[in-house]
């Protein structure tokens, strides 16, 4: 294959000095344990490929005509299933999307946008790429996040819940705390991994359920994790419907039809199928206390999770070495070389075999 040398004088400035993100590795080899993306290991509802299959060889209203800009049938079935109004929710190619327009409608104000320090490390980039001042909160030394220390001047704040990559939950009174200091600051809550989050009492603790309380406050969410859909590419917001009209507005003035017609068959689906979206957000749930268990019987230290990853620290802090050598093995995990973090590994919950292979090789190692 010919190497290209990359010539940037006509790139714009901001093209020339952006520190693009750096997306989870795809490797594509065989006998891979792939651990390092937080894809879901299991399949999507068997309802999804036969949405799209409908989809497909409908011959009158097919492929040949665009979709509907406002993906109004998956629009309903969401607004259904969280028990919201339509006009409530927003829908984009992947939250990745609906989080960049969150940024560009939202945060392009004279005030900083604060967010913590360790955090989805595409925060950051957004903020570069809008020309948005933010600020960086240092987590508490347990890596939680501690409300009080935003209590300053901002134009949002942004919080990944549970965090990543460590985990970690805060609370719906927390979130609530939150919005209410800050009455004229959008508060937005980044729920890609709720659906894998539990209160002690076991009940479900997303945000969705206070945007009726706060005009401030919005959620997003994706179908990548819990519903195993991350190759259909979408993602929804949640919040007052001034938030979701500013939200349409900058999406037509930059991508009118986000959501191809077979995204949102698939999508529209994967919400009728309760069941087997809770039998495996359950699943899940149940393989990442067995990962925990096996991992401290290894003497790592490992976060509370409430996510679809685990976030571990080796006893002997050789992190680098241990995802090197784990990679020779075929098993991809994902290690941050930065400050606080680096030597922590953040692993994916797979298989009962993908954890077991993890756990046999560790043990290899420490022999």
């Amino acid at each position: 294959m010919s190497e290209y040398k990359i010539d940037t004088r006509l790139w714009s400035t901001k093209a020339r000095n952006l520190m693009p993100y750096t997306p989870g590795e795809q490797p594509r080899h065989d006998n891979l344990c792939k651990l390092n993306t937080n894809e879901n290991p299991f399949p999507p509802s068997v309802k999804v490929a036969e949405a799209i299959a409908a989809e497909l060889a409908e011959q009158a209203t097919g492929l040949r005509l665009y979709p509907m800009p406002e993906s109004n049938n998956l629009k309903q079935s969401l607004a259904e299933t969280y028990q919201v109004q339509p006009e409530q929710v927003f829908v984009g190619n992947g939250s990745d999307e609906v989080l960049a327009l969150v940024f560009a409608c939202f945060f392009l104000k004279e005030r900083p946008l604060l967010a913590p320090d360790i955090s989805y490390s595409f925060y950051p980039v957004y903020a570069e790429t809008f020309g948005i001042e933010m600020v960086q909160i240092p987590l508490s030394e347990d890596f939680s996040i501690d409300t009080d220390d935003y209590r300053r001047p901002c134009s949002g704040v942004i919080i990944a819940n549970p965090n990543a990559p460590t985990g970690l939950l805060l609370s719906l009174d927390a979130v609530s705390k939150l919005a209410s200091e800050h009455p004229n600051a959008v508060i937005v809550i980044d729920e890609a991994y709720i659906d894998f989050a539990r209160a002690d009492n076991g009940a479900q603790v997303s945000a969705v359920s206070l945007i009726n309380d706060f005009d401030n406050l919005l959620v997003t969410q994706t179908f990548s994790k819990s519903r195993s859909l991350a190759g259909l590419r979408v993602g929804m917001a949640f919040g007052n419907v001034s938030l979701i009209a500013a939200l349409t507005r900058m999406k037509n003035s930059f991508n009118s039809y986000p959501l191809d017609k077979l995204a949102q068959a698939g999508a529209t689906a994967c919400l009728q199928d309760t069941e087997y979206f809770e039998q495996v957000c359950a699943k899940i749930i149940e393989l990442r206390e067995a990962m925990t268990k096996g991992l401290v019987g290894l003497g790592f230290e490992v976060l509370p999770s409430h996510a679809n990853f685990v976030f571990a620290r080796p006893k002997d802090g050789n992190a680098a070495e241990i995802a090197a050598n784990l990679r020779e093995k075929g098993i991809i995990v994902r290690h941050f070389n930065a400050p606080r973090i680096n030597e922590y590994l953040r692993i994916t919950v797979g298989t009962e075999a993908q954890t077991q292979r993890l756990i046999s090789a560790l043990q290899e190692m420490q022999e």
